[in-house]
């Protein structure tokens, strides 16, 4: 059986989770429920990051220790992963005795092969994003991220050999031309390599709020490195037996652009110097961004994803978030813009479609699905089409451009109700098996929409295939039941309230 392993980057605890931890989340989701349809042995990652200085001054200022403010803030993360109905296989903490023991084993390996050493240093350090950073790097000599004016830190710390990878780098780049997608991404992270690889400093000395070194107890493990071990970490512990020769390397690492070097330039290094391979792709998307800023919650322009779900539905969140912004790009998200696509794509041409197929199913077929009196063979290679075409969009990560695929095929039912008019069709005996086979094509169509359309929307398209008397066990969701002619005749339709109320 083929594997599929997704990951999230881990949150950090400084705050609370906020729409772009959503985002992410939702994204690996999708992924990781289109795998299992695929029949694949899926393992999906995401977690909280809970070391380093933001989360210690965090706690500070609520009079709070680290481990107790940790505690509090990972419930409103975890409960954030289960509001969204993500299907993930763990949620790990950088907390958690089993990584951070795993923690101290690898960069034991490397300081025992020499690749970590001490030296004094002297930098311009950004505590929000925990990184340094030199002059040319800051923009009017702030932080590009958080907008602060970084601190200058001297330590004496220990230090991985970044340097010493760099060609090793490149050439792994250089043969693997899709192990940063998008294109643009790749590029860019190529460059960083390009520019020089100067060594990184790997513990800290003034905080206490981290892993420590094992030789050195005196100090604590970065909070980038211990962070990053977490891909692999996870998988000694998160079931009873190690996962790590079934999943690793990962499939799909998923993070915004803005850890883009973490993960495309010190994680592979640090593998390397391990002596294990590297994961097979890091996808990279865009900002969510309101006002036509990135949110932050340093900036305070937070769009609290909590508060739209509660109003709006989960799978509509879900639906918006990749409809609206080409995932991969940045893109400018409103209420207004949600309420537009809520209104015209979701109540009147996917909810209405579905209200109008059952009911039409209940007056002319006393709610029982008929069988077909002819094979449609135009409905039949446009959905073959559909299916090879959102398979090969969600095998390159085009979660936009597999929903635009799945639109196309919702329109094109909505026009061939209008076309057919089964209405018309009914006030004609002799017209019986033409009406059959319009209802008939409009349930078959709906069914593989909604196995198409179930990573997004799961609990929406559970439902369309509840009222359809469709069935919706796993196995009836897989993707090579996405094919015309499946539909079960004989079913009884259930009528229900609209699937989308439609915002006044």
């Amino acid at each position: 059986m083929n594997t599929f392993y997704v990951t999230t980057p881990i949150y950090y605890v400084n705050d609370v989770p906020h729409i772009g931890h959503a985002y992410t989340t939702i994204a690996a989701d999708i992924l990781a429920r289109h795998h299992r349809q695929l029949g694949e042995d899926v393992f999906f990652l995401t977690g909280t990051d809970e070391h380093g200085n933001p989360a210690a001054r965090a706690a500070q200022k609520r009079g709070l220790t680290p481990k107790e403010h940790a505690d509090e803030m990972v419930v409103k993360f975890q409960d954030l992963v289960k509001l969204v109905n993500a299907s993930n296989d763990f949620f790990i903490r950088t907390t958690d005795p089993e990584h951070c023991a795993a923690v101290q084993r690898f960069i034991q390996k490397l300081y025992d092969k020499g690749d970590i050493y001490i030296k004094s240093y002297s930098g311009l350090y950004c505590s929000s994003c925990e990184a340094f950073y030199s002059e040319k790097d800051l923009m009017d000599g702030k932080c590009p991220d958080h907008g602060t004016e970084p601190e200058l830190v001297e330590e004496e710390n220990y230090f991985f050999r970044l340097s010493g990878y760099q060609q090793t780098l490149l050439d792994f780049y250089d043969g693997n031309p899709d192990f940063v997608k998008p294109s643009t991404r790749f590029n860019e992270a190529r460059s960083f390599i390009e520019q020089g690889l100067e060594d990184i400093s790997i513990s800290r000395a003034t905080l206490e709020w981290g892993i420590p070194i094992p030789w050195d107890p005196k100090q604590v493990v970065y909070v980038w490195v211990d962070a990053l071990l977490n891909y692999i970490t996870a998988l000694e512990y998160a079931r009873n037996e190690s996962l790590f020769l079934k999943f690793w390397p990962a499939t799909y690492h998923l993070m915004a652009k803005d850890i883009l070097k973490f993960h495309a330039v010190i994680w592979p290094a640090l593998l390397m110097a391990s002596g294990n391979e590297l994961p097979r792709h890091l996808f990279i998307h865009g900002y969510l961004l309101m006002g036509g800023q990135k949110m932050s919650k340093t900036r305070g322009n937070v769009l609290d994803p909590f508060e739209v779900m509660n109003k709006y539905g989960v799978d509509a969140f879900r639906f918006y978030c990749f409809r609206e912004v080409a995932f991969g790009q940045d893109g400018v998200i409103s209420l207004e813009g949600f309420e537009s696509r809520y209104n015209s794509e979701l109540a009147n041409e996917l909810g209405n479609l579905v209200s109008r197929t059952v009911a039409m199913v209940k007056k002319y077929c006393e709610g029982v699905v008929p069988g077909p009196t002819a094979k449609s063979k135009e409905f039949s290679s446009i959905s073959l089409r559909l299916q090879e075409n959102t398979m090969a969009a969600l095998e390159n990560v085009e979660l936009t451009v597999c929903l635009e695929k799945i639109w196309e095929f919702v329109r094109a039912l909505n026009k061939y109700v209008e076309d057919t008019a089964p209405w018309k069709l009914a006030r004609d005996s002799a017209s019986r098996d033409a009406l059959n086979d319009v209802l008939y094509n409009l349930v078959e169509g709906l069914r593989i929409c909604a196995i198409l359309l179930h990573p997004f929307m799961p609990e929406t398209t559970l439902e369309i295939l509840r009222r359809l008397g469709q069935p919706g066990s796993p196995g009836n969701l897989a993707i090579e039941n996405a094919k015309w002619g499946g539909a079960l005749s004989g079913a009884t339709v259930e009528s229900a309230d609209p699937l989308f109320p439609k915002l006044i």
